[in-house]
């Protein structure tokens, strides 16, 4: 899985514009803090799992941990109550999905971006 690291508000910023591009079936956002151990197994189960092109879903991460503000920042701009872990997926500048801790399920994400 490749991630694309954010780390400043002007990222962030774009993830929203980013989601209406048409070659974009939905853009994840995953929100992470390095101490946690809960927020490590979420990560681990997601990149294990995926098997998506990065290019048709892009993948953001976030560390919470040095980037705090920007988490915040996006938890204001998408209108979801911050966590982490957490998973947020948008298409067309709307959240579809979002999910936190042991919930995030590939799973469930495929079912999700396949309706």
């Amino acid at each position: 899985m490749n991630w694309s690291v954010i780390s400043n508000e002007t990222d962030a910023s774009l993830l929203r514009e980013k989601s209406f591009d048409p070659s974009v079936k939905a853009l994840f956002i995953f929100k992470h803090s390095t101490r946690c151990s809960i927020s490590s197994v979420a990560k681990d189960r997601l990149e294990r799992s995926w098997k998506l092109d990065t290019d048709t879903y892009p993948a953001f991460y976030v560390d919470v941990l040095t980037a705090r503000p920007l988490s915040n920042k996006i938890a204001d701009e998408f209108n979801v109550r911050h966590e982490s872990p957490q998973l947020i997926i948008l298409k067309e500048g709307k959240v579809i999905y979002t999910a936190s801790h042991s919930e995030i399920s590939y799973s469930e994400i495929l079912t999700i971006i396949n309706n």
